[in-house]
C-alpha cells in the first residue's frame, strides 16, 4: 500500500476543441441579452459568452455541474485507488457524458465501465478504447455490434459470463465472425442479481469456455457487491471470488496476464479494494474498481455510504478530505399559494425521486442579488411531473421569481433526465456544456 500522505495532483478540467472525438455541442436555447443562442459552439466559445447562473442567463429548471468539485472528486478517487494498487474503470452509465469520460481518463482511469451495448458504442464513438461491459452479452445484434468494434485492434473489451448457455451462444457467433471475445466469470450471491451461485455452476461455465477456448478468452473474475446492504454478505462474496480466482490461476485457465479481479460499485468500494489488494490469488492480478457516483456524489444514499467509508477505511480516514457534491438542480419559485407552501418549477421530469426528494441548499433573490444557504426547515414534501411542493414557514423571506439550488439524491437517475448540463466555475460562470448520450 502506498504512503497515504502522498498526494496525486488533480487533473483540472480542460476544454476540448471540436474534433471527431470531442464534437462541438449543440446548445439548447438559453436566454442571453437580445436573443436565443442555438448554434453549435465549442467549449471556448461557450465560455466566451459570459453566461452566469446567478444573473439568470440560463433557462430554469436546469441541472448544473461544478467543475472545482468534479476535479476534487477525480483526484480523490484516483488517489484512493492508487493507495490500494488498483485501477479505476468508472461506471459510465451514471453520466453517459463523453466529456466526463475524458476527464476521468485524463485523471488516470484505466478504462470505462458500461452496462449495455448501446452505451458501449456511444463511448467508443467518443474515443473510449478500453471498456468493461459489466453485464452479459446476449443477442445476435448486440454480439454483432461488439464484433464490429473489435475490428479496431486498439480497442479492448470485456464482458461477463455466468452460464454455459451464454458461452455457447457467444462461442458460435464469434467463431463464425472470426473474432475473439474477452470475458470475466461473474460470481453472484443468493437472492442477488446475475453471477454463478455455486462451484458446480462455475464449473459448467468453465467447461463451456474450454470448448470455445479459441474464441472465448477467460480473462478474470468479477463481482457486483451492491446487491447487498450487509457487509458480512459482501465479504463472503469477496472470499468466494478470491478462492475461485486462486483455483483458476492454479489450473492455468486464465488467458490474460495479469488477469482481472474486478468489483465495486459506489457504496462498498473500500471493502472490495481492501479485500482484493490483500488477496493471494496465486498469479498476478489487476484489481479493477468500478464506482460511478463518486464523480458527483449526492445528498442521499451515496453521501451516507461515503460517510461510512470515511469511518471504516484506514486510507479514506487519512486522506485530507472526502468526496464533494458536484451536481445541483436550480429552479424558480413560481407560486406561493399558502403561507406554508411554495411551488417550485421542478419535478420528477427534472430530478431523481427514487431514493429521496431533492434537498434545498441555496436560495437566491434576483431582486437583491443575495445568495444564502436555504433555511434548514425548508423541505420538499411532494413532487409531480414539473412541480415540487416546498414546505416553508409563514413570514419566510421567499418570493415568486426566487431561485433555489437543490442537492439531489441518486445522480444516475438525475443525469438521465438531461441532455445538456452547464458546467460552472466557483463564480457560477458557465465554462462549458456537458452533453449526455442516454
Amino acid at each position: 500500500m502506498a504512503d497515504v500522505n502522498q498526494q496525486r495532483s488533480a487533473v483540472p478540467y480542460a476544454a476540448h476543441p471540436s474534433t471527431p472525438e470531442h464534437p462541438s455541442v449543440p446548445i439548447p436555447p438559453m436566454q442571453k441579452g437580445l436573443g436565443l443562442m442555438t448554434a453549435a459552439l465549442t467549449s471556448a466559445q461557450i465560455a466566451a459568452l459570459g453566461w452566469n447562473l446567478l444573473h439568470e442567463d440560463l433557462s430554469l429548471p436546469t441541472a448544473v455541474l461544478y467543475v472545482d468539485k468534479l476535479n476534487h472528486n477525480l483526484a480523490w478517487m484516483q488517489q484512493f485507488a492508487d493507495h490500494y494498487g488498483a485501477v479505476l474503470a468508472p461506471h459510465g452509465k451514471t453520466t453517459m457524458a463523453p466529456k466526463l469520460f475524458s476527464m476521468q481518463l485524463a485523471a488516470g482511469a484505466w478504462g470505462i465501465t458500461l452496462a449495455t451495448v448501446q452505451q458501449v458504442a456511444a463511448a467508443y464513438q467518443h474515443g473510449v478504447r478500453r471498456i468493461v461491459m459489466a453485464n452479459q452479452l446476449v443477442g445476435r445484434q448486440n454480439m454483432a455490434m461488439v464484433a464490429a468494434l473489435l475490428d479496431d485492434p486498439g480497442f479492448e473489451f470485456f464482458c461477463l459470463v455466468d452460464s454455459a448457455a451464454n458461452v455457447e451462444q457467444l462461442g458460435r457467433f464469434f467463431r463464425a465472425s472470426g473474432k475473439k471475445l474477452q470475458v470475466l466469470l461473474e460470481v453472484g450471491m443468493d437472492g442477488g442479481r446475475t453471477g454463478v451461485r455455486s462451484a458446480q455452476q462455475a464449473e459448467a461455465v468453465l467447461q463451456a469456455i474450454s470448448h470455445w477456448r479459441d474464441q472465448i478468452l477467460l480473462c478474470g473474475v468479477e463481482i457486483y457487491e451492491g446487491v447487498s446492504e450487509e457487509e458480512s454478505a459482501i465479504r463472503g462474496l469477496l472470499d468466494r471470488a478470491i478462492d475461485l480466482a486462486h483455483d483458476l490461476a492454479r489450473r492455468g485457465l486464465f488467458q490474460r496476464a495479469p488477469f482481472l479481479l474486478s468489483g465495486a460499485g459506489s457504496a462498498w468500494y473500500d471493502v472490495v479494494a481492501r479485500a482484493f489488494s490483500a488477496a493471494d490469488a496465486g498469479a498476478p492480478a489487476q484489481i479493477v474498481l468500478r464506482p460511478g457516483c463518486y464523480l458527483t456524489l449526492d445528498a442521499g444514499a451515496y453521501a451516507v455510504a461515503q460517510a461510512g467509508i470515511q469511518t471504516r477505511d484506514p486510507v479514506a480516514r487519512q486522506m485530507c478530505s472526502s468526496l464533494q457534491q458536484a451536481m445541483q438542480i436550480w429552479a424558480y419559485v413560481q407560486s406561493i399559494p399558502e403561507p406554508t407552501k411554495a411551488i417550485v418549477g421542478m419535478g420528477k421530469r427534472d430530478a431523481s425521486f427514487d431514493s429521496g426528494l431533492p434537498l434545498p441548499a441555496l436560495h437566491l433573490s434576483p431582486a437583491s442579488g443575495e445568495l444564502l444557504d436555504a433555511p434548514a426547515h425548508w423541505k420538499l414534501t411532494r413532487m409531480m411531473d414539473q412541480h415540487a411542493y416546498l414546505q416553508i414557514d409563514p413570514g419566510d423571506r421567499i418570493a415568486v421569481g426566487d431561485m433555489i439550488g437543490f442537492n439531489i439524491c441518486h445522480p444516475c437517475l438525475t443525469f438521465d433526465k438531461w441532455r445538456y448540463l452547464p458546467l460552472l466555475d466557483k463564480q457560477y460562470q458557465v465554462i462549458d456544456v456537458i452533453q449526455t448520450l442516454f
